[in-house]
């Protein structure tokens, strides 16, 4: 006769569950440092003086999770300046993202219910962990150089007067914090919402059937961008030259170029400028063109624009529809059976512009005094000028609203003759 498992005792239960949540914050700072590395290694941050790499690492993942890394330089007496790099490295931050998500839910695959209680319980553990882990890499991410004008009366003279010119970097840790808690609690509320199997309270098992569908297939969306982008980089990176250039890019910033493109093929726009003659890495070219066709002075970046200096542009938005359409019916065939096309199209609509409007606020970049300092460019080039890109979201989000509704109410008209969940035959 078979006898039930006895249950674990409660300190032996709470201390596997300290460790749950230890294994997810080492998941998800362990990824965003190895992928941060890499693109910053390929980039040819590694030959920046002063054993700068790791610094430079660091303030990476500090940008990642939605820190700000304030840059400064200086001449003793004789002046100051300063600047600051507010940009997401977004490969960075997805495999952050998917590590700690993975390692955060896999004790819950096997659950049937868990108590809101419980839920709540498993995040204060992951964030009490996570918060002295965002602190130790922000202390980590600070670094000053000293310049070297090259005659050495002019740098001797410098030093007995207190004037070495220096430059350096260091991040905000109160606002690193801050932005690095919401990163985790944003990121914890989106992975347990899309995961069909994670348990929901029972007073949220409302909400299962209309949140869970449309945020599944959307993220399904952005993560099939990311894939498509990542075939094409390889194709370019081993065809075209500027390999490692081009790895750079895929490891720190390919989200944010396939994102761009899923706005843009959806009829949004960004506004942003690139002053000089190179930005310090292979972007596509019809972008980098885009970006510095005013010179100093803000440029919009749309399927127009992108489409006059490369026609292939265009292709974008039957790209968009498709990856829609399939959003459709995904949302239509893993939704409760019964449901009406309008209700559908609905879900996918506000999915879609809420997925629009991360999107916008992720992809934008305020980069004054260069990205030269994380040993991305010349230092002689980029120092000095303003880069930046924003999205203009009321247009965006609107797009994204008539999308929605329309590959929602389509997307349900083509799983009308799929079986799907709660379904019986009569």
């Amino acid at each position: 006769m078979s006898h039930p498992p006895t249950p674990r005792p409660a300190p032996a239960r709470e201390l596997r569950a300290w460790w749950d949540a230890l294994a997810a914050v080492i998941a998800g700072v362990a990824a965003m440092y190895a992928v941060a590395a890499l693109g910053l290694w390929a980039a040819g941050a590694d030959d920046l003086p002063d054993d700068a790499f790791g610094s430079v690492v660091a303030a990476t993942v500090v940008t990642a999770v939605g820190g700000t890394v304030e840059l400064s330089g200086g001449a003793g007496f004789l002046g100051s300046t300063a600047g600051g790099l507010a940009v997401v490295p977004l490969s960075v931050t997805l495999a952050g993202a998917l590590a700690l998500a993975v390692v955060f839910l896999l004790p819950l695959r096997h659950r049937a219910v868990a108590s809101g209680g419980e839920l709540l319980a498993r995040v204060a553990r992951t964030a009490v962990l996570w918060l002295p882990a965002v602190l130790f890499v922000a202390l980590a991410a600070r670094h000053t150089f000293r310049i070297q004008v090259g005659e050495d009366f002019i740098d001797e003279l410098g030093e007995a007067l207190g004037a070495t010119p220096t430059v350096g970097f260091r991040a905000a840790v109160g606002p690193t914090l801050g932005y690095g808690l919401l990163w985790l609690l944003v990121l914890l509320a989106v992975a347990t919402a899309v995961s069909r199997k994670t348990p929901l309270p029972s007073r949220l098992l409302r909400f299962q059937d209309t949140v869970r569908p449309a945020a599944f297939a959307m993220l399904a969306v952005l993560l099939a961008y990311v894939v498509i982008g990542l075939v094409t980089g390889v194709v370019v990176a081993f065809t075209r030259g500027h390999t490692a250039q081009t790895f750079a890019v895929l490891l720190l910033g390919l989200p944010n170029l396939a994102w761009i493109a899923f706005g843009t093929g959806l009829g949004g726009a960004w506004e942003g400028r690139v002053p000089g003659a190179d930005i310090g890495l292979p972007v596509p070219k019809p972008l980098a063109a885009v970006l510095r066709e005013n010179g100093d002075g803000p440029a919009t970046l749309d399927l127009a624009s992108l489409a006059d200096y490369d026609g292939r542009a265009w292709l974008l938005v039957p790209l968009a529809a498709l990856a829609l359409l399939a959003a459709g019916f995904v949302t239509a065939v893993r939704s409760p059976a019964g449901r009406r096309p309008w209700q559908h199209a609905v879900q996918l609509a506000v999915a879609v512009a809420l997925t629009l409007l991360v999107v916008g606020l992720l992809t934008r970049v305020s980069a004054r005094l260069g990205l030269s300092l994380l040993g991305i460019g010349d230092l002689g080039d980029d120092f000095g000028g303003d880069v930046s890109l924003r999205a203009l979201l009321p247009g965006l989000v609107g797009f994204g609203l008539l999308w929605g509704f329309a590959a929602g109410f389509l997307g349900s008209l083509a799983a009308l003759r799929v079986r799907r969940r709660g379904e019986v035959d009569s």
